[in-house]
């Protein structure tokens, strides 16, 4: 229980519970033998009532008690017809169950079973809400106590108003009760979205909430269930239904299709460059959150003269769940269409309910994309690699934009796909207010004392006003300073190093928001590469994030053009969110702390991808890598795609230790790889990865030998 202390046991308490003990096994063998017979009489259900009074946490002993109830129920006359002897030994049911709760009030068994009393109907459930607020005095924050409150609640069909005004009050009473905040979200939820009087302004009823918790926070800083429920009230603060925020091509883009394999570097926008082998082209489209069903009935594509019927759309995600932001399919106009000018394609996302978020908001307003496509009549340069020319990643090869290309390039990254990210320049407005508000309130907050999570309140709240700037919402005229977010992070590291990661990753979306937060910044890190062994080709489109000592990555629908990245000399632990980047060519991600092959599983994604170094990592360092879900091992049969050992192995079968690099590898169309420094890479895995990839014509800097 809440705030009672233990205390050791004296000779008197230990020789009390050998005598419990005892007892409570020769009723134990009792009831067992009882369910075994399937006895049902008075004295075996005193006797097992006994021994639940005892110890309420015996499932078996409740299980036995609904079989039992439910044979004298059948044996009653009539049917069953026999009200008042129904609720005779229903209302003697919750006697057994009550003595039971009052020796543990924290049963999971003896809650369930009175639930599962009282839904046999025939009992009022009056004195229900006096036994819970008896419960309630014992121990407030007692979350099975809440839980059963609302079972009760949906059987009388409560008014939700009502419940709200009694978590008011226990909050009022005890600010620290987790299960009455958590009650309280659910609660106004439902209101909201039923837009009950009184509720259906979102605006007026988030400020009232964030002055209600302040109250809480001002009274007793560190306590965390207000700061938790102001939590709730942030993120509710900036839901938004899903939105199409960005694309590949962008929106008004003029789109030239050449022969090769990849897309060349930026042009003056609106024209885009893609070399394809035939009239074909990714689109990509990138959600504000994670969506699921797209389809060709929920999306549409068409040309002037042409509609592209049966397209097929991939979530670009490494989860099971099909939710994702990105989503990928690809176009293919047909001969009879005239490339040589250009074709103007209009892409439309339907506003269905079909489409929800992960947090169950339907898309419902419609979205519009379009842009031109054409085919040059000059389409011979060859950007391709071929194997026959490394990727050197030297610095000099690496050519920074021009203020020529600058202005262009930031229009191409955040060209509008003529989609709201905001309902009206008045939610714009209150959004942004009550955001402004709670940075200052908390400031204060932090000038009487420093509080960790107060400090990661204050952090979360600046990076909130950032977004809502950089979405296109009204500032406050405040500046938005990373420099005090990254500080704010790096204390709370020294404040709490045992959540240094979670610090580290919140602290990294900081650093590339800053970068991407304006053109001169952003300018500083992509550009051009061209390789000089290979004049003929077209340069790559880089983006540069080495160095930044980062250990997330975000903001990926910033980055959809990037064909070259280098995310060297970094802290990542893994690539989630890269799987994006469909035009991806050539990724370095050496020098980071990547611990197992399970960890890149987002590259099987990445079609394009033929230059790949993860040198200097700690692949193999560790025999289990505990930081990410465990992948199933092929020897087990549980993967779809067939495990070809007699292929791979040899006669005494010792390569089986190397089947997570074969799931990530085996799908994969490289040509240059880099895996030295890592402890895993020996003689016997590079053997193994030349012979599993026939594309592979560089290893470590070293051209293949098959």
């Amino acid at each position: 229980m809440h705030g009672i202390s233990r205390k050791p046991p004296t000779d008197e308490d230990q020789a009390a519970s050998s005598l419990k003990a005892a007892k409570l096994r020769d009723l134990h063998a009792q009831m067992l033998n009882f369910h075994r017979n399937k006895i049902y009489t008075k004295e075996a259900m005193e006797i097992s009532a006994s021994m639940l009074e005892l110890n309420p946490e015996h499932y078996t002993g409740w299980n036995y008690r609904k079989l039992a109830v439910q044979f004298h129920l059948n044996q009653l006359p009539g049917n069953g017809d026999d009200s008042q002897s129904i609720q005779s030994i229903l209302t003697q049911e919750l006697r057994v169950v009550e003595n039971a709760l009052r020796r543990n009030h924290k049963s999971y068994g003896a809650w369930h079973h009175r639930k599962w009393v009282l839904s046999k109907g025939y009992l009022s459930t009056d004195r229900e809400l006096r036994l819970l607020d008896m419960f309630c005095k014992l121990d407030s924050r007692n979350f099975h106590m809440w839980n059963y409150r609302r079972f009760i609640a949906s059987l009388r069909k409560m008014p939700d108003e009502e419940e709200l005004k009694y978590t008011t009050g226990i909050i009022e009473d005890n600010f620290s009760n987790y299960s009455a905040w958590h009650y309280r979200s659910v609660l106004l939820c439902k209101l909201m979205e039923k837009k009950v009087s009184g509720y259906d302004a979102e605006e007026i009823v988030l400020k009232d909430e964030y002055e209600f918790v302040r109250s809480a926070l001002f009274t007793d800083p560190d306590d965390q269930s207000g700061w938790f429920y102001h939590l709730w009230l942030l993120e509710k603060t900036l839901q938004y239904e899903p939105a199409l925020i960005s694309s590949w091509p962008p929106q008004g883009s003029n789109l030239h299709l050449s022969h090769g394999a990849c897309s060349t570097g930026p042009q003056p926008f609106p024209e885009v460059h893609f070399q394809s082998k035939g009239r074909m082209f990714p689109l990509i489209l990138y959600f504000s959150e994670p969506v699921n069903c797209l389809s060709s009935s929920t999306v549409t594509a068409e040309c002037e003269c042409h509609t592209f019927t049966n397209l097929i759309w991939r979530a670009l995600s490494a989860s099971p769940q099909h939710f994702s932001q990105a989503w990928m399919t690809y176009i293919e106009f047909p001969d009879n269409i005239d490339l040589s000018k250009a074709c103007s394609v209009s892409v439309t996302v339907a506003g269905a309910p079909e489409i929800t978020s992960l947090s169950g908001k339907p898309l419902s307003k419609c979205c519009h994309l379009s842009f031109s496509v054409r085919t040059p009549s000059d389409s011979s340069v060859h950007s391709e690699v071929d194997g026959h020319h490394k990727i050197s990643w030297s610095e000099e090869n690496f050519m920074v934009h021009s203020e020529v290309f600058q202005s262009s390039f930031l229009h191409m990254l955040r060209s509008s796909i003529g989609v709201e990210k905001v309902d009206n320049k008045d939610t714009s407005d209150w959004r942004m207010d009550i955001i402004s508000n709670e940075v200052a309130y908390c400031q204060e907050l932090l000038l009487a004392m420093d509080c960790k999570i107060g400090k990661l309140t204050l952090v979360r709240l600046l990076m909130a006003r950032s977004m809502l700037v950089s979405n296109g919402n009204m500032d406050d005229g405040t500046e938005v300073r990373y420099e005090d977010i990254v500080k704010l992070y790096d204390g709370l590291k020294k404040m709490d190093p045992v959540h240094v990661c979670y610090y580290e990753d919140q602290c990294s979306l900081a650093l590339l928001k800053q970068v991407i937060s304006d053109v001169e910044s952003l300018a500083k890190h992509c550009g051009q590469y061209r390789e000089p062994s290979s004049p003929a080709s077209k340069p790559y489109s880089f983006l540069r994030l080495n160095g930044l000592l980062i250990s997330r990555i975000g903001f990926m629908e910033n980055f959809l053009w990037v064909q070259m990245l280098d995310l060297s000399h970094n802290k990542l632990r893994d690539i989630e969110g890269l799987e994006a980047l469909q035009l991806l060519v050539c990724l370095k991600l050496s020098h980071n702390r990547i611990r197992s092959f399970t960890s890149l599983e987002p590259l099987k994604l990445l079609s394009s991808l033929k230059v790949l170094d993860i040198s200097h990592n700690e692949i193999g360092a560790h025999s289990i890598d505990t930081r990410r879900h465990l992948c199933a091992s092929p020897l087990t049969h549980s993967v779809e795609n067939e495990w070809r050992l007699d292929e791979l192995v040899d006669e005494d079968g010792t390569q089986k230790e190397n089947w997570d690099a074969y799931l990530l590898f085996k799908d994969l169309k490289l040509v240059q790889l880099d895996i030295a420094g890592n402890p895993v890479a020996n003689y016997r895995l590079r053997s193994f990865i030349v012979k599993l990839m026939p594309s592979l014509h560089w290893l470590d800097a070293e051209i293949t030998i098959r």
